[in-house]
């Protein structure tokens, strides 16, 4: 009976949703017959508000290109207000009043900030993430934002590109949890809801594997790389229901993404089922000329036909697809097919309904920076931290004494928030001074002194001149030096600050040198020379390279840029008011020279032998990350069990249970992030030494031990093989479970078909 109630409940829905499709396709087919060529053409330019801009090519949106019906959607307005202007044009002058959809890029927040995306991902916790998009959504919508260009899915394997900041980390299987969170927080269960927004995954695809980690660089690799290893985030972002995609700036088998065939139609629709429409980056279209694709026209007609519909500020359909047309480059259908599907985004959103549905000022009064926002903020911010190394105990600090907090990061709040948060500041964003002031109460005293600058690298400086604008009195490094150390005499313990700008991850900001600046690290030599207990916060957007720092410094803490409550999760973890649990999802290379440098590589023929030159390895460093995908700290201890599994012999579709016992060995409570990986040593193909397939998460209050159990099905053993063919292959695989991809045990079974 229950199957049978399930059923029902299934072939209703679709009944429901079949008549909701006829509904919209008979809406939009009547309102496209009315339609001009011209307005069709407009309805694919996406243009800029005039504010926010990232490349050269800037097309303001006016009154009359509305009024003509010219644009079809506008990115980052810059208020309310102009939000309403242009829609009062568009559904009150323009020839069918068709409403105009309004994009920003709300990457981790729109007014109540959250940590930057690599930062929440090491919280392994899905829910708060997606928590975190579904706030996200209800501030952005309240202000007549009713589409993101998030999440940024794309894996990364090269800290040295600065937008791995925004993205989930190196590994597939753990990104694609997050792009499914990230689509369903932003998009909930019905999109013409005035609180929810339509999500627009990026950057499609492989925009994360750009050579020397040189933002809007060539990438190239082969397609079972791309299947295994790339692109699962994304399908599983298409999967969760994403209403958009956007296409990535570099090359995808030698051709440009927004004229790539092959991706935007074979793989995204035909493969893959993808509905909804499909957005250039910035100029993107404009930028394939570059890449030698030809003229604006030939590019334009290019993009359209590979499976392109909205031109994002380039204006490149605008100008030439007419031209196009009437010379037999591309056809009436393939404008129509693009504007039919920018249309039925704005019919799901509700948009053709009620086009002020998202301007309601009311709301955008009382549903932003709600004291409920800032507790979730805080919360995720403090669940996304990362202890990297605690030798005797330093931390937790005792809420009392005097705290010295010195370095250039730490009372400055604009630096906590990321790259990405333009919208966001209209609240106060909380320092890590402010944080132990907050969080310490009046018997902990709060020293404070700057120490140095951030960089004196000149080359650096001029790429990000912002670093140069200071309300601060101009001192030099002796003096920043000379005034720090008289603050940390005063002190019982030191809490150095130290880390990137803000300016310094994210779009166009790519780094050779991911170490400390040297007039950081100068400072930290000199503050450890005191001789009193220092404990180090990194505040940073990517992974960095800290073997000097792990060898000297007892105490460090992975803080990220933590957003608008950074300093109170700070000061929370610092405190021990919360017991870090945050586990890294990159790789901590050493040196630079090791880069790219991922948990889940392939051997090669000659593996790691330490005594036998002729192997796989460097000669003045060892292969060893300094901190290893998965790694994190606690105050407390656990010890894990032998792996106990159900079966060592399976057949076809049976189900194998792994077990653990985990143990809090030590004197507080805890949360350990269980890690399950599976290596397959022997295939058609070569496989990864061990991919992470799950993980349980788990509260343990000293001394208590729990067993902790995951299934695996034959699904967690599938890989594309050569032919790209999706399935497992029967033999032996290695079961690891651990606390870091690194710390593990192990077992074997045997799986046939």
């Amino acid at each position: 009976m229950k199957r049978l109630g399930l059923i029902l409940v299934l072939l209703a829905s679709f009944i429901i949703i079949k008549g909701q499709d006829e509904k919209m396709n008979l809406f939009i087919g009547d309102l496209m017959n009315k339609m001009t060529l011209e307005e069709k053409i407009g309805q694919l330019n996406l243009n800029n508000s005039g504010g926010f801009v990232t490349g050269a090519s800037v097309s303001e949106q006016t009154p009359g290109k509305i009024r003509e019906g010219k644009i079809g959607g506008i990115i980052n307005a810059p208020s309310l207000a102009a939000i309403k202007a242009s829609m009062d044009i568009a559904v009150k002058e323009s020839p069918h009043h068709i409403p105009i959809l309004f994009g920003m890029d709300v990457i981790n927040g729109f007014q109540t900030i959250f940590p930057t995306p690599l930062a929440m991902s090491c919280s392994w916790d899905m829910a708060l993430i997606g928590k975190s998009a579904r706030i996200a959504a209800q501030e952005a919508t309240a202000n007549g934002i009713e589409w993101t260009y998030s999440p940024m899915v794309d894996i990364a394997r090269d800290p040295r590109w600065g937008r791995i900041a925004e993205g989930a980390g190196e590994d597939p299987w753990l990104g694609s949890q997050v792009a499914k969170a990230m689509v369903t927080g932003y998009q909930g269960n019905d999109l013409s809801l005035n609180n929810t927004m339509m999500a627009c995954v990026k950057h499609f695809a492989l925009y994360g594997a750009a050579e020397a980690g040189r933002d809007y660089n060539t990438v190239d690799m082969s397609k079972v790389t791309m299947y295994n290893d790339y692109l699962p985030p994304y399908k599983a972002a298409v999967e969760a229901g994403t209403g958009s995609v956007m296409t990535s700036f570099n090359l995808v088998d030698g051709i440009p993404s927004s004229g790539n065939h092959w991706l935007l139609t074979e793989l995204l629709r035909n493969q893959w089922d993808f509905k909804g429409f499909v957005v250039t980056d910035y100029t993107a279209i404009n930028e394939m000329i570059n890449h030698g694709m030809g003229d604006l026209q030939t590019v334009s007609a290019l993009a359209l036909k590979a499976g392109t519909d909205m031109d994002m500020i380039g204006e490149g359909f605008l100008s030439t697809l007419k031209k196009s047309l009437n010379e037999g480059k591309i056809t009436i259908n393939d404008i129509d097919i693009a504007c039919r599907r920018v249309l039925e985004a704005k019919y799901k959103l509700g948009l053709f309904d009620d086009p002020y549905r998202y301007l309601n000022e009311e709301r955008a009064k009382t549903d932003v920076l709600t004291p409920e926002n800032l507790k979730a903020a805080q919360e995720i911010a403090t669940r996304s931290i990362v202890l990297l190394k605690n030798d005797n105990h330093i931390l937790p600090l005792k809420k009392s004494g005097t705290i010295a907090v010195i370095g250039p990061l730490g009372n400055s709040g604009k630096d906590v928030k990321g790259s990405w948060s333009f919208a966001g500041g209209a609240g106060k964003i909380f320092s890590v001074v402010d944080g132990l002031k907050n969080i310490g109460g009046k018997s902990v005293n709060v020293l404070y002194a700057k120490g140095s600058e951030l960089t004196d690298n000149p080359y650096l400086l001029n790429s990000t001149p912002d670093q140069k604008k200071s309300s601060e009195p101009v001192l030099s490094s002796e003096q920043l030096q000379k005034e720090a150390l008289k603050t940390a005499e005063k002190a019982d313990v030191i809490v150095a600050v130290l880390g990137e700008s803000s300016s310094w991850s994210g779009e166009a900001s790519s780094m050779s040198d991911i170490g400390i600046q040297s007039i950081q690290q100068k400072l930290l030599k000199a503050l450890l020379a005191t001789g009193k207990p220092v404990v180090l916060v990194l505040i940073n957007g990517r992974p960095m390279t800290l073997p000097w720092e792990n060898e000297h410094v007892s105490a460090i803490l992975e803080a990220w840029k933590g957003g608008t409550e950074a300093g109170n999760a700070i000061a929370n973890v610092l405190f021990g008011d919360y017991n870090p649990s945050g586990k890294l999802t990159t790789t901590f290379p050493a040196t630079v020279g090791q880069i790219p440098l991922y948990y889940n590589h392939k051997n090669t023929g000659r593996p790691l032998d330490p005594g036998n030159k002729f192997t796989s390895k460097y000669l003045d460093v060892s292969n060893d990350p300094v901190y290893p995908f998965g790694y994190g700290l606690s105050y407390t201890t656990f010890e894990y069990s032998d792996i106990k599994l159900s079966k060592i012999q399976l057949k076809g579709d049976e189900t194998l249970t792994a077990s653990v016992t985990v143990t809090n060995t030590g004197k507080v409570a805890g949360e350990e992030i269980v890690q399950l990986y599976i290596q397959d040593p022997v295939a058609t193909i070569s496989r990864p030494v061990k991919e992470l397939k799950n993980f349980k998460k788990v509260l343990l209050q000293p001394g208590e031990k729990k067993d902790i159990s995951i299934e695996i099905t034959t699904n967690d053993l599938k890989f594309y093989n050569s032919d790209l063919k999706y399935d497992w292959e029967p033999g032996d695989f290695n079961i690891y479970i651990g606390t870091n991809s690194r710390d593990i045990k192990s077992a074997k079974v045997n799986w046939v078909k």
